[in-house]
């Protein structure tokens, strides 16, 4: 009776070895197909996203006007304008662009601070530039008497030499002794721009304080430090005009008649409903903290980008069957199994690169490649284990379960230590190398997983051997890890 319920709980663990095998393999032919119908369906919900180098796109250069701002605040603002560009240009559906700040060399005269912006799908510059573009930038700026007199007694001067010598008149310049002065609004700057603006929406007036009925408004809120400036303005500037200038233009210019407080101001500039709200929407998007001007533009045609993802894939499948070609001669079944492994991986880093989704770049797709090789080596440890066992006389079943046990420690440090370098080079390294070291610490953990879970249920499915049976499966499942 004993032997029989041996031999039951033996089956029975049988058809489990064998049923968790079944469910990974499905599994993994499942998310195979995933990828494949995700990868080929011109609408798919989640397809590769490719970078600039690999897909295309433009390539857009500005430079920002750093001119009147504290050199000790030009960082701080640098950085917001990077996030405002990069929420700009996510709003009208750029797949993972790439924003980032350069600054000149300390050896230049003057500091040249420089946003550039990689679009990867966009090829039209134009489309590019104009929706960047539609972010404005908002000054509030107090109306100056002095000012207001000098540029007065210029008009003046520039008339008596109009009259003298009967040349055309300048608008918007007067001309001194033949050299031409640029004459701007009399408006001083406050300091309180669009940087510190939280949110704006649209609003009609109620037909009061000299606005007309049902009249479109911007309502803009302030943070609670541009609250503090703006009541501090309105304070400090009672019955003076308050300018707001929209990218360098004059909208309005109320009168204070009090100090107020909240955080709310109204923008008010003859606009139409619609005109109002897309007003609203740009400047909810983010108003530019500084000025910037485009320098220049790069397109990366689709073609260039496809012959390096064709060049990757092919060094990435030449990869693949080298590695697993090397691990059937060597370790044999065992080989096979790591083979097995091996595409599973491949198969979750696809998925993972579409589900994250991670944009794909050619400094990524070497990663890719490079882990391809990496990912064997936990196979590698746990076999060279099995290999001691097996030649100690033990069956080739407990020789698996053994060698995982063994080869843990090495596995768990290799793993972390690879997983340490990943995240150190993603905090400090460059676009191009953020790009690698996700992919390479993406890699080191699905390696981990597949050697853990896939190798080593595939492994103990396996038929039962040990080194002192003269069979055919001793010699396919043994000899292979008596080398």
């Amino acid at each position: 009776m004993s032997e029989l319920t041996q031999s039951q709980n033996a089956g029975t663990q049988a058809f489990l070895r064998i049923f968790r095998s079944l469910i990974i393999i499905g599994v993994v032919s499942w998310l195979a197909f995933w990828v494949y119908q995700n990868a080929t369906q011109p609408e798919s919900e989640n397809p590769f996203k490719l970078g600039l180098d690999l897909a295309g796109g433009s390539h857009l250069v500005y430079e920002a006007d750093v001119s009147k701002i504290d050199p000790l605040e030009v960082p701080e603002l640098m950085n917001v304008l990077r996030d405002v560009i990069e929420r700009r240009v996510n709003v009208f559906g750029v797949s993972e662009p790439i924003v980032q700040v350069e600054s000149s060399s300390f050896v230049t005269d003057e500091p040249i601070e420089r946003l550039v912006v990689e679009l990867p799908g966009v090829t039209d510059v134009s489309v590019a530039v104009a929706e960047i573009g539609k972010t404005p930038l908002l000054e509030f700026k107090l109306y100056d008497e002095t000012l207001a007199a000098q540029q007065e007694t210029l008009q003046n001067l520039n008339s008596l030499t109009e009259s003298a010598t009967g040349s055309d008149a300048l608008i918007g310049n007067v001309r001194i002794n033949g050299e031409e002065i640029s004459q701007e609004l009399p408006f001083k700057d406050t300091g309180l721009t669009g940087r510190y603006l939280e949110a704006a929406s649209l609003e009609f007036a109620g037909g009061q304080g000299g606005q007309l009925s049902n009249e479109p408004l911007v309502s803009v809120r302030f943070t609670p430090v541009g609250a503090e400036l703006f009541e501090d303005i309105t304070r400090n500037n009672v019955n003076q005009q308050l300018g707001i200038f929209l990218d360098g233009e004059l909208l309005s210019a109320p009168n204070i008649n009090e100090p107020i407080s909240g955080g709310t101001a109204i923008i008010s500039g003859g606009f139409t409903p619609d005109e109002a709200r897309e007003l609203a929407q740009n400047l909810s998007f983010g108003a530019l903290p500084v000025p910037i001007e485009l320098q220049s533009t790069q397109t990366v045609g689709a073609s260039l980008g496809a012959e390096v993802l064709g060049k990757g894939l092919t060094a990435g499948v030449i990869g693949l069957s080298m590695v697993i070609l090397f691990m059937v001669l060597w370790y044999r079944i065992q080989g096979l199994v790591a083979a097995v492994a091996l595409l599973s991986y491949v198969t979750i880093m696809m998925a993972l690169f579409q589900i994250i989704p991670v944009t794909l770049t050619a400094a990524g797709l070497a990663g890719f490649v490079l882990s391809l090789g990496m990912a064997v080596d936990a196979n590698v440890l746990v076999f060279e284990r099995m290999k001691e066992e097996f030649n100690r006389g033990v069956s080739s079943r407990e020789a698996a379960r053994t060698g995982f046990t063994r080869a843990w420690s090495a596995i768990r440090d290799g793993n972390i230590t690879s997983l340490l370098s990943a995240i150190i080079l993603f905090w400090f390294g460059t676009s191009l190398v953020k790009g690698f070291a996700l992919v390479f610490g993406i890699g080191v953990i699905v390696s981990m997983l597949t050697a853990l879970v896939v190798t080593r249920t595939l492994l103990v499915t396996l038929p039962d051997t040990k080194k002192s049976a003269k069979n055919f499966m001793s010699f396919v499942l043994g000899n292979g890890l008596e080398k």
